[in-house]
């Protein structure tokens, strides 16, 4: 066979992406028929720069979501003639039914880099999104009382955020993921306690809104005890890391699943860099919105403090934290290609992309196409995050 022209390679990727296509249509067509109906998210879509952020991000999104179907050869397997081989090389003597093309080459392995790509997506869509969520539940469930309290506790908590914002960041992420840190305990000591704050969260958010209903209030308690403690449990146990005896004991009937030591490592070094910014963030505009008049008529009416902190003060500062959640996947995202980038935390085969990156930069000059594919699907994922936050933030001063 013949090497295909670029292209008759952008058609075949095209036909590759048809689930991806396929969604987007179907996602835009319902949000723009009920955008009025959608609060800040509908309004996304009367902003221009807003609707191209979201259809990047989606486009990831969904490209991680149907990975399986994307990806035309397996994102570990290695056929050693095609190694550093141009994109749209045919593949020879390949066994019977694998895809006829190496769409976007091989690499240094011989691996698929259009593959390699897909799989990429899955990890970092999978890791930034939800550290990024796991950050603003420690911010929160500390910055609120930090800034309605005051005193001793806001005192404390600030000049330890300040402490760890003095580190600079890559140092500090380059600390936590060293082998010598992790075989201390010390990463897995800090997701057994990061990780209690999304329960925490959601304990005192029930409390505080059915204070009054007692039999509605322990119900949702206790599943969020029972359902949070079961995942809880699941995402700290792993026996390749150091772990408490009591972790160790856990029946395997209750660990649900198993989360890779390094993706583990990596997630809980997100968590913890970005906490202290989202901490600092909540307690600004705690400070600002306690004094509106709003909250002063909640304090009138008798409501307990954590009802006026989660039910008035952090709805109203909705806007704000909205728009730093999008732009900060897009700073762990970036992280998280600089860490792979320097060959820390996750394993060197992983197809995350900066560990790609990093392993296509050796043979740059020569062959730069194993390199420049996952640095353009990174650059485009984090120019749609910071689009789709102007956006947000342009409909939310309108709001």
């Amino acid at each position: 066979m013949e090497p295909l022209s670029w292209g008759e390679i952008f058609v075949r990727m095209a036909g590759q992406f048809t689930p991806v296509w396929i969604a987007l249509v179907v996602l835009f067509a319902v949000s723009i028929t009920f955008k009025r109906r959608l609060g800040l998210y509908g309004k996304l879509f009367d902003s221009t720069i807003g609707m191209i952020g979201f259809a990047l991000v989606m486009f990831w999104v969904f490209a991680a979501l149907f990975a399986p179907l994307i990806m035309t050869h397996d994102p570990l397997a290695q056929l050693p003639v095609m190694k550093n081989k141009v994109p749209g090389t045919p593949v020879s003597g390949a066994d019977e039914g694998i895809y006829e093309f190496y769409l976007l080459g091989g690499d240094a392995l011989a691996r698929d880099v259009f593959s390699r790509m897909i799989a990429g997506s899955r990890i970092v869509i999978t890791i930034a999104p939800a550290a990024t969520l796991f950050a603003f539940m420690v911010g929160i469930v500390l910055g609120l009382p930090a800034g309605y309290f005051g005193g001793t506790f806001d005192t404390v908590l600030s000049f330890l955020s300040n402490l760890i914002l003095a580190f600079p960041v890559i140092l500090l992420f380059y600390l936590l993921v060293t082998p010598e840190i992790v075989q201390t305990g010390l990463p897995t000591f800090m997701a057994m306690v990061l990780f209690l704050f999304p329960i925490i969260f959601l304990v005192i958010l029930f409390n505080s809104r059915y204070f009054t209903q007692t039999g509605k209030r322990n119900m949702l308690i206790g599943g969020t005890v029972v359902v949070g403690g079961i995942l809880y449990l699941s995402l700290i146990s792993d026996v390749t890391r150091p772990v408490p005896l009591w972790v160790d004991i856990i029946p395997s009937s209750l660990d649900l699943f198993n989360v890779p030591g390094g993706i583990l490592i990596v997630f809980v070094s997100v968590v913890f860099v970005n906490s202290p910014t989202v901490f600092r963030i909540v307690r600004g505009l705690t400070l600002d919105i306690q004094t509106r008049d709003y909250v002063a008529a909640a304090q009138t009416r008798g409501e307990g403090p954590w009802y006026i902190m989660l039910w008035e003060i952090l709805p109203n500062a909705r806007g704000p934290l909205i728009v730093d959640f999008c732009l900060r996947i897009g700073y762990a995202t970036i992280l998280l290609g600089t860490l792979g980038f320097f060959g820390l935390g996750l394993p060197p085969e992983s197809p995350d992309w900066g560990t790609t990156i990093n392993a296509g930069r050796r043979l740059l000059s020569a062959f730069p196409h194993p390199a420049i594919v996952p640095a353009v699907a990174l650059i485009s994922l984090v120019l749609g995050l910071n689009l789709l936050a102007d956006g947000l933030r342009e409909e939310s001063l309108r709001d």
